[in-house]
């Protein structure tokens, strides 16, 4: 039996008055960024268009400014932009979350030492362990 590595499992994200900005806008930001398009960028998380405009409309409601600027149909068809703004929360919540992933991997360490060590046996388990091998 192989044994399992523990590891640090945690989320994060920015409240007001409810969830205002996690990892899950922060990724269909950045998918925006990247196609231009809230309707593709949902597509690719598996989300559907109309939850992900929701999600945004709740957001821009919960931080109080745009999130997004959007260009309706036209000849060249619509899409969407992230605002300056957005841009300044997703540089800083990206940065935000790798210093709260060094902090806790530093905490982790002080307390339970490298992740690829295991917990050591307190001496009662120990014997429970022996005793089971001796019963197999």
């Amino acid at each position: 039996m192989g044994r399992a590595v523990m590891k640090i499992g945690y989320k994060v994200w920015l409240d007001n008055n409810g969830k205002a900005f996690g990892d899950g806008p922060y990724e269909l930001l950045r998918r925006v960024e990247e196609t231009m398009s809230l309707h593709q960028a949902a597509n690719d998380m598996g989300m559907s268009y109309s939850k992900a405009w929701r999600l945004i409309r709740t957001l821009e409601e919960r931080l109080g400014f745009a999130l997004l600027e959007r260009k309706v149909g036209g000849q060249l068809g619509g899409g969407s932009r992230i605002t300056p703004r957005a841009k300044y929360l997703m540089n800083h919540y990206q940065q935000f979350r790798e210093e709260v992933k060094k902090g806790l991997n530093k905490i982790y360490q002080k307390h339970f030492g490298s992740p690829s060590h295991p917990i050591p046996l307190l001496q009662q388990e120990r014997g429970r362990v022996r005793e089971r091998r001796d019963q197999k």
